[in-house]
């Protein structure tokens, strides 16, 4: 297997809106996160994954960009980006910036052009149909609730937008576009950026005859079977990689809704010259029902571990996967997979152990590493999430039971993650002097970084031992993986081996006490190297206990 920088590094995420307000204006910015470089290189991370702060109109947040070369004045501009960037490289830090090239804002001079007329040189920069008997061309959901399409009334067709109204979709079947495309990715190329994150990049191809799903109603299958994975997907991403991405010595990952193991290992296989890894999501939408997130179903840990085996068993040894279990599109990960109520240093702890003893690249989520969890804001009005609130209305005009939407959106809402980072105790959890832009998180007292930089015990300390274990232990990164009890419904037990050294992992991901097999797994020849509990046994596992273990 080959041996490369982005393969042994940690990558830490950060929703720069969300992470240190230095400007005074509730937002957080980019002169924020170059106050909290040294803190970041402190937690044992290489990488910084920037969610967008290009120039946008804010309808998603900065997914709908309106100009690819300039950084919006709201997080600094571009004088702030270029410091940023020179002050990681100084630290040795790299940054992969997140690209979203499935589609632009409305409010980008393409679409501005494209909406003029028919005729217009920019209008194949975008889908545009006519009406079908009268409707929409088409019975597809957008992501955020509502038609894909919306009619413009200049030319009296629609246009095709996957996510929001001001989120229309790029023509990525115009090679115009591409060469557009391939032009922006050089560009930052060329300013000394280490990678990509590319948004939703499983959906740039689409299927232009248009048909109708023949299950509207089932998200996950619509996405897959119609949005995803389009007759040219591969063509357009080995193109990218030929004409810019193979020039640099950057790293690519995709994000994939829609992939699944049949499709994943044709987007990374290292013969193939796409990307290097993908996001799945097989652990992330887990829970969806047929209705999507806002329609959970139940989750067993038998079903949590084949998502990873089977993944891991798919990927390797000719591709390269992507290990994470938050980011700012799903609630917290330890309200999610932990247990914040009764246990909650140790699940946190557990879940970073998880995280940094699997097969792929590591990927933190800010706030992550102190165990910040999800809100539950008293009503709606507090909420800023576009998905969420589509979600809402939608379920409003069903006449469903609104309090318990309201619930559902306390355990589902991507506001979860996007509450302000919780530095210290001070006002605004020391984010921002100013009111922020999303509530703080009213647990910010009792969680948050001053205080558990005092406490040895704390999840922050754990988080930089793990990663410094990592870094000491290669087999971690590149070792073959087995999980060594698929069925058990409580306990993960798996090996991280290779020909000279061997680990075994041991997790309780319950509220009880529960005895190991010693003789299954012979515990007795190992030594205990780390663990989320100081009083340790072979015997039996406590509570959320999570162990790491080398074979004699």
């Amino acid at each position: 297997m080959k041996k490369t920088w982005w393969k042994e590094g940690i990558v830490y995420q950060i929703y720069p809106r969300s992470y240190k307000d230095i400007t005074g204006n509730g937002i957080g910015d980019i002169l924020g996160i170059i106050e909290k470089l040294d803190y970041i290189k402190s937690l044992g991370v290489d990488i910084i994954w920037l969610c967008p702060v290009y120039e946008s109109p804010n309808d998603d947040n900065g997914y709908d960009i309106s100009d690819y070369r300039n950084i919006s004045d709201e997080f600094g501009g571009n004088a702030a980006f270029d410091l940023l960037l020179s002050e990681m490289h100084k630290r040795g830090l790299k940054l992969l910036m997140d690209l979203v090239l499935n589609h632009s804002s409305d409010e980008h001079e393409w679409f501005k052009e494209s909406r003029k007329s028919k005729v217009n040189p920019y209008r194949d920069y975008y889908f545009w149909q006519e009406a079908k008997n009268g409707k929409a061309p088409n019975n597809w959901k957008s992501f955020f609730s509502g038609s894909v399409w919306k009619k413009d009334e200049i030319t009296d067709e629609y246009f095709l937008h996957l996510f929001t109204k001001k989120q229309p979709d790029l023509n990525w079947e115009n090679p115009k576009v591409r060469e557009e495309i391939h032009d922006i990715v050089e560009f930052w190329c060329k300013k000394g950026v280490d990678g990509f994150r590319m948004d939703v990049i499983s959906l740039i191809s689409k299927q232009t005859d248009f048909p109708d799903s023949h299950v509207p109603n089932d998200y996950g299958e619509t996405i897959k079977t119609y949005y995803a994975n389009g007759p040219k997907i591969h063509q357009y991403l080995n193109e990218l990689n030929q004409k810019v991405l193979s020039k640099y010595d950057i790293m690519t990952v995709g994000e994939g809704p829609g992939i699944d193991l049949e499709t994943g290992l044709d987007y990374v296989h290292e013969d193939r010259d796409e990307l290097n890894m993908i996001f799945h999501f097989g652990h992330m939408f887990i829970d969806n029902g047929i209705g999507g997130k806002y329609d959970p179903i139940e989750v067993s840990l038998p079903m949590f571990k084949k998502v990873f085996n089977d993944w891991d068993d798919k990927i390797y040894p000719k591709g390269w996967g992507s290990i994470f279990l938050g980011n700012h599109d799903f609630s917290r990960m330890v309200s999610r997979f932990g247990n914040t109520e009764k246990y909650h240093n140790k699940s946190a702890k557990l879940l970073a152990l998880l995280l940094f003893t699997m097969r792929g690249t590591v990927y933190v989520y800010q706030g992550d590493e102190i165990g910040m969890t999800n809100v539950a804001y008293p009503d709606i009005s507090y909420y800023n999430d576009v998905e969420t609130l589509n979600s809402y209305k939608e379920a409003l005009a069903q006449g469903k039971d609104m309090d318990a939407f309201l619930k559902l959106v306390h355990m589902q809402s991507r506001d979860n993650a996007r509450t302000p980072m919780q530095w210290n105790s001070s006002k605004n959890a020391g984010f921002s002097e100013a009111k922020p832009w999303l509530e703080v998180n009213s647990n910010y007292k009792s969680i948050n970084v001053e205080a558990q930089e005092k406490n040895e015990d704390s999840i922050l300390h754990f988080y930089r031992k793990m990663s410094a274990f990592r870094k000491a232990n290669k087999v971690m990164v590149y070792g073959n993986y087995k999980c060594l009890n698929e069925d058990d419904p409580h306990l993960y037990f798996y090996k991280r081996y290779d020909d000279k050294e061997t680990y075994i992992i041991l997790l309780n991901f319950c509220n009880d006490t529960q005895k190991i097999d010693n003789q299954t797994f012979d515990i007795n020849n190992t030594t205990l190297c780390l663990s989320n509990y100081a009083d340790n046994s072979n015997e039996y596992l406590n509570p959320w206990e999570a162990q790491v273990r080398k074979y004699l």
